[in-house]
């Protein structure tokens, strides 16, 4: 099985439709005097009531049951006009599927226990056998919609011009330069930090990858801010997994509150 197969085990999949093949040149928005926000679930409705072709979805499911795309797919969701219009979920047993490998340690579980164990079915890809699914990634969606969220409601109130640094000691900083120097809030939110940060070979188990290096150092914060900068800041975009972890860190200093906890609020 490859490497990538099993990380779309851990996140999952949901499918916001847009495409032109499920439409069936009609289109189709919500009442005027309807607002449509899930609460505690989704409101539902039919394909056909929104517009979609249901015979496309169809397909799409015996394509992803079929294990067509990906190995390891655990849900196919589409919404529409605020509702949830069809969905089916695939089951796998992880425990037999990954036994072997939560036992030796790699770049996926380079301490064998616990929750960075990608490969425990006790951790992923649902949260201890409940239906709370590893977010990975859209971690990083989250973070940055939480910030603006705070800074609007006026719990953050730096700037996003602020610099990084302002935050750090930097008697305590490694690879200290006048890039990082500039580096700012909006670098990061826009993962245009400018550091030397390596993401390519997550998906094939590179030991060299800089996010499972971080995982596997006692401290993520610290091991992102000290890399060495590989570009101004600004200028180049480059999927970076530390840039989270220094925006949730930094906000925890500048509202006294952990994102996470802010966010569930």
């Amino acid at each position: 099985m490859k490497k990538r197969s099993m990380l779309a085990v851990l996140a999952g999949t949901i499918v916001l439709t847009s495409t032109s093949q499920l439409f069936g040149g009609q289109t189709a928005t919500p009442p005027a005097d309807e607002t449509p926000w899930p609460t505690k679930g989704w409101a539902t409705a039919s394909p056909p009531s929104v517009g979609l072709d249901e015979q496309v979805l169809l397909r799409l499911d015996k394509d992803m049951a079929s294990r067509k795309y990906s190995q390891m797919v655990d849900s196919f969701a589409d919404f529409r006009c605020g509702k949830k219009v069809f969905e089916r979920t695939y089951p796998h047993d992880y425990a037999k599927i990954y036994g072997k490998e939560a036992g030796e340690r790699g770049p996926y579980n380079m301490r064998l226990t616990g929750r960075y164990n990608y490969f425990d079915p006790y951790w992923h890809p649902y949260y201890h056998g409940t239906d709370l699914h590893t977010m990975q990634s859209v971690s990083k969606t989250v973070t940055s919609v939480i910030i603006g969220a705070a800074m609007q409601r006026g719990d953050f109130k730096a700037g996003l011009d602020t610099p990084v640094l302002k935050y750090f000691d930097l008697s305590k900083v490694k690879n200290v330069d006048d890039r990082k120097r500039r580096m700012t809030l909006r670098d990061l939110l826009t993962m245009t930090a400018g550091l030397d940060w390596h993401d390519e070979g997550f998906d094939t188990g590179d030991p060299k990858n800089d996010t499972s290096l971080m995982e596997a150092s006692d401290d993520w914060v610290q091991y992102a801010i000290d890399l060495p900068m590989a570009a101004e800041p600004g200028k180049v975009w480059n999927y970076d997994s530390g840039a989270t972890m220094l925006l949730a860190f930094i906000f925890q200093k500048e509202t006294g509150q952990d994102i996470d906890d802010y966010g569930q609020k």
